[in-house]
């Protein structure tokens, strides 16, 4: 009986190992069902492992972790917007550097040739350039020159509202998936795209971009060809603007003060120690960032220039802090994705804190069909606004009573006094009012603290302030 028992055994390990009822699953059969994956005989049932995430044009990757989000000094401006708090942020990419002139003339001119008629659409794109222009200054060759004359191709563009470098983001993430189809002879290059038949990633997913077809198309196993899908892993996610909490977390490059899990040594700027000059041996004595020194002083004596820049400096200059990113301080202000709200820090969650979401979904027809605007995206209606949502600043309510969600009017009219008259007092404090972080070429070093943060509507612009990108990172935060 014993040897009948072993000989039972023996052989269901050997059947096993020849993978009769392998259930590991390893890319080829299901470890639930038994059906094959990837097979035209059993309908074709898509499965891919091992994926790994590639980091898009220009973004370096940013592993993700915990870290004390907020003020590290003393708040000089007593705002009290800043209370240190622990987050965690996932892993994610972020821009190597702000965009520059030439990365925003390449949108210009993209924007030129697909809708040469649109004047309105080119206008909307533009920086204002007249944000150089001062009462009491000489900035007028700014105007004709910073954005585009090659003197400055290699700087950071300024004069960028928040909702332009919202668009700029949406364009890149198209023309960034675009070209990777082309690479991979999916899609042919298509010079003739206008009106409502330009490529989005979007559009394209959902079978309403008529693109030419490349050499190499997907095919199934048994050679019928294949509709891109998201699920097959090609295209990219969104470019997007950083939340506060990622631009503040990159900045700060913490993954050099760490040993093992313990924080060694905790950052005042996004280099180690609290002064702001170079202690190399090559570069001793010269400043770390670009910023205003003192009054009257953005760039020192003739002969030896601390900064060597007398207003912003291209986006490659000085040294990238841990984690290779750039002019992380200093160079010009960023705008990040949040709603501004005084104590943010009180109400966000602990992990991927934001505020500022609005949740959409795409508008469909009378007939379930997706409806696309005049420039060939998928239009898109509002779910939910939880901009300010929970706003927990109780100090600035308008309103009668202790609890302002309780009555109806819970808009941010009834939190903080939105002055419209000249002269009127206003919190500016609003839904489209938007965080700018890091400093610039004419802020003091304290605006170089990454926890520091002021606000700007997402319609305005300042010649000081530009902006990088970031993407989500899918799967794990550092590969298993």
């Amino acid at each position: 009986m014993k040897l009948k028992t072993f000989l039972l055994v023996f052989l269901a390990a050997s059947i096993a190992g020849c993978g009769l009822f392998d259930r590991s699953g390893g890319g080829d059969v299901s470890r639930t069902t038994g059906w094959k994956y990837n097979d035209p005989e059993y309908g074709n049932i898509p499965y891919q492992t091992d994926y790994e995430q590639e980091a898009g044009p220009g973004l370096v990757f940013i592993q993700g972790g915990t870290f004390t989000m907020g003020r590290v000094e003393q708040d000089v401006m007593y705002s009290w917007d800043n209370n240190p708090r622990r987050v965690t942020v996932a892993s994610f990419y972020m821009d190597e550097t702000e965009v520059s002139n030439q990365d925003y003339l390449e949108y210009l001119y993209w924007l030129d040739r697909v809708y040469p008629g649109d004047k309105v659409k080119k206008e909307a794109a533009k920086p204002d350039t007249l944000q150089w222009r001062k009462e009491l200054a000489y900035n007028d060759p700014y105007i004709r020159n910073y954005l585009r004359h090659p003197a400055y191709s290699d700087y950071p563009v300024v004069g960028v509202s928040w909702e332009q470098a919202n668009e700029y983001c949406k364009w890149r993430t198209d023309r960034v998936n675009e070209q990777i189809l082309i690479e991979k002879g999916i899609l042919a290059i298509d010079n003739t795209q206008g009106g409502q038949n330009v490529f989005t990633t979007d559009t394209y997913l959902a079978g309403l971009y008529q693109g030419t077809t490349g050499e190499t198309p997907l095919e199934n196993e048994d050679g019928s060809e294949k509709r891109l899908r998201w699920e097959d892993g090609i295209l990219l996610p969104n470019y997007r603007l950083p939340t506060e909490a990622e631009w503040e977390y990159a900045a700060y490059g913490l993954i050099g003060n760490t040993d093992g899990e313990l924080l060694s040594d905790r950052k005042l700027f996004p280099w180690n120690g609290t002064y702001v000059r170079n202690d190399s041996k090559k570069e001793k004595g010269r400043l770390k960032a670009n910023f205003t020194r003192g009054r009257g002083d953005l760039m020192g004596m003739a002969g030896a220039l601390n900064d060597n820049a007398d207003i912003t400096a291209p986006v490659y200059s000085y040294d990238p802090n841990d984690y290779g990113l750039y002019c992380m301080a200093g160079n010009v202000n960023e705008w990040v994705f949040d709603v501004y709200r005084p104590l943010s820090f009180a109400d966000i969650e602990e992990f991927q804190p934001v505020r500022g979401n609005v949740f959409t979904e795409y508008s469909r027809d009378a007939e379930g069909n997706l409806v696309r605007d005049e420039y060939g995206r998928l239009a898109v209606d509002t779910v939910a606004d939880f901009r300010n949502f929970e706003d927990g600043d109780y100090r600035s309510q308008i309103i009668d009573g202790n609890d302002w969600n309780a009555t109806s009017e819970v808009g941010t009219e009834g939190m903080y006094i939105q002055g419209e008259t000249p002269g009127s007092v206003s919190s500016l404090v609003g839904d489209n009012v938007r965080v700018y972080k890091g400093g610039s070429w004419k802020d003091r070093a304290y605006w170089l603290v990454p926890g520091t943060r002021r606000y700007l509507e997402q319609d305005k612009s300042k010649s000081d302030l530009g902006f990088r990108c970031a993407m989500t990172r899918v799967g794990s935060p550092d590969g298993f």
